[in-house]
């Protein structure tokens, strides 16, 4: 008898399982029911539940601590298998899968943002959308759409030119659902109240899937109001970019059911200076066309349907909206090469050549910044929204992971030194979604121009300062998922490769903080609307009101000497974001978090997470900010 029928032959279940003596067909099957005792035993998946794991503990109340435990239950099932079971092949002490949940809903601080700021009857579907965007299947389509990167077709095998590019399937699913939910340009023709905050409250919970696909939505949601420059244009194009239908594919845009916008604003000799651009642009004497020549050195979505570019007429700069096809013919939009990114692969990001290629003008000749100025205003909010939602996904990650594994004989969860990390990170992510919502909100402001005022300083200093934000917290929460967090599948290095890519776009932090400067040069309005929404919250926290009074310093030194006092630029953002921050959290957000922010960001900032003063309740904290699967 060789030794697999030996081992059959003397396999038996302790009779403390209830389980009946039968014989096991092979090593594989053993291995299996191994696997299957490993989860009715493992704290992983439960914690040493079942009637059979209360029964076994009962019948051993001397193994008491996890690690005891383990080694007791590996014996035991390599006893009742008859053949040694390695325990590299048992799988504990790992956290569930972070799927099956509700990704809004989890989020109690963007629940609660959404319900002061948006209407009540937009809460189901974003329900909706939570429970999508924390489901397995669509965890599946952002690793695919990851992974495979866009393709480049310059030309077909005959030698024409294509310039087009191809993408993985994941990539269209992830979009039809953004398109679906609106999250691109639907908020600017919705009959429903505050549209804006709702749209904001999707893209939180959205991007938390995968970011790279919200970049063609950002810029279709952007494209709208400066295409309302021109009436004309707006009437062509805003019916098309405002369709709930995702449409890919070049065509003709009157025979598509929705269309896309993108953007190439940026030169290889001049980036975020504009200004220095050398496209030119020729009136072609046929109405508002002109023919175009040059180059773009970034050009993300180039398979939208119609750009938003910059050139320079004779007047001088001059925005101009170009199709990628003209009358179904089309346009000279020649592909060079798509950029290999450090993160932000699922999207395609191309240099552009121009030749000839024809644009209808947007906004008066010579002003084309002032053309663009609303555009940037939405790309800016969305950038913030964007790092929000990475600090939640990062957050969610790392809490997840801390409650369901244990190190020194304690979940790290419980871990005093784990808590005050975990809870400083929560209360960075809490700080940004407030101050995200209530920046949204404000485009539902309208024509109020105290929403208007707060908008326009709120949106640089947010920017600067909470996607600046994003790349230290998304890494500290990596760290927390320890030699776990560093591998490709467990998803944090796809959000710390995104993390610095907001803080670049539409102007990286010293455009922002210069323009900051220009704010409170000429837009006395501008200030006194951050006054006021910071004053809001005046007396709920004495820390709030000394840092608020030091800032006004800050401010009556920069009003003397704006030339002069540059250097300052960054502090100034950095002290007016937070101080938007804790007077928000200082109304709203339960005391627990209110207190570690004032304390740790307003008093004292010691540069690493984690470094708490003492007192302060960070159970309160994280169970605010740990996820619950459904």
């Amino acid at each position: 008898m060789g030794w697999l029928e030996q081992a059959n032959a003397k396999v038996t279940w302790p009779t403390s399982f209830g389980t009946p003596r039968t014989p096991l067909p092979d090593v594989r099957a053993r291995l299996a029911a191994a696997e299957a005792l490993t989860r009715r035993l493992s704290p992983a998946w439960g914690g040493y539940g079942g009637s059979a794991a209360r029964t076994v503990w009962k019948w051993q109340p001397h193994i008491s601590s996890p690690t005891s435990r383990h080694r007791w239950w590996t014996e035991m099932s390599s006893r009742a298998y008859g053949v040694e079971v390695a325990v590299t092949h048992i799988v504990t002490n790992q956290p569930p899968p972070l799927v099956g949940r509700d990704v809004f809903a989890d989020d109690h601080a963007l629940v609660e943002a959404t319900r002061r700021h948006a209407a009540q009857t937009a809460l189901p579907r974003l329900h909706e959308l939570g429970v999508l965007a924390g489901s397995g299947q669509v965890q599946r389509w952002a690793v695919e759409a990851d992974t495979n990167s866009p393709q480049l077709r310059t030309h077909d095998r005959y030698g024409s030119r294509l310039d087009e590019v191809t993408f993985h399937p994941a990539w269209h699913l992830l979009m039809t659902t953004a398109v679906e939910f609106g999250l691109h340009a639907a908020p600017w023709s919705t009959p429903e109240p505050a549209p804006h905050a709702t749209r904001a409250a999707g893209f939180l919970v959205w991007s938390q899937v995968e970011s790279a696909h919200l970049c063609p939505i950002s810029m279709t949601y952007a494209a709208v109001p400066a295409l309302r420059t021109d009436a004309g244009l707006a009437a062509t194009w805003e019916p098309r970019l405002t369709a709930t239908t995702y449409d890919p594919g070049l065509r003709r845009p009157a025979d598509k059911e929705g269309c896309l916008a993108g953007m190439a604003m940026t030169e290889k000799q001049g980036g975020s200076d504009v200004r220095a651009n050398t496209t030119l642009a020729e009136h072609t004497g046929d109405d508002g066309w002109y023919a175009l020549t040059g180059h773009k050195w970034f050009c993300s979505a180039p398979m939208n349907d119609v750009f938003l570019v910059l050139a320079q007429t004779r007047v001088g700069l001059t925005c101009f909206a170009v199709p990628r096809l003209d009358d179904g013919v089309h346009n000279a939009f020649r592909l060079q090469r798509l950029k290999d990114k450090l993160g932000n692969r699922a999207n395609a990001s191309a240099e552009v050549e121009f030749d000839q290629t024809l644009g209808m003008r947007l906004g008066d000749e010579g002003r084309g910044v002032a053309t663009i100025i609303e555009m940037v205003a939405a790309t800016r909010l969305d950038c913030v929204l964007g790092s929000a939602a990475l600090m939640r996904r990062a957050v969610a990650e790392a809490t997840w992971h801390a409650a369901h594994r244990s190190a020194f004989g304690s979940l790290l969860a419980d871990a005093p030194l784990m808590q005050a990390v975990l809870a400083d990170l929560a209360v960075e992510s809490e700080a940004a979604t407030v101050l995200a919502m209530r920046l949204a909100a404000s485009v539902d402001g309208g024509h109020d121009p105290l929403e208007h005022a707060l908008r326009r300083i709120g949106l640089p200093v947010a920017k600067y300062w909470v996607c600046k934000r994003t790349p230290a917290m998304v890494g500290e929460a990596l760290e927390c998922l320890g030699g776990n967090g560093y591998v490709e599948e467990s998803g944090m290095p796809r959000l710390y490769r995104e993390a610095p890519l907001n803080s670049i776009w539409e102007g990286a932090g010293n455009i922002q903080a210069l323009d900051l400067l220009r704010v409170l040069a000429r837009e006395p309005d501008a200030v006194a609307a951050w006054h006021a929404e910071v004053e809001a919250a005046k007396g709920a926290d004495h820390r709030l009101d000394a840092c608020l009074h030091e800032t006004d310093a800050l401010l009556r030194e920069v009003g003397l000497d704006p030339a002069g006092t540059t250097h300052l630029a960054r502090r100034l953002a950095s002290r007016m974001a937070l101080l938007l921050q804790g007077s928000l959290l200082a109304r709203f957000a339960p005391a627990a978090v209110a207190d570690l922010f004032c304390a740790t960001r307003l008093d004292r900032m010691e540069g690493a997470f984690g470094a708490l003063p003492t007192g302060l309740d960070v159970s309160a904290v994280l169970d605010r900010a740990t996820p619950e699967r459904s």
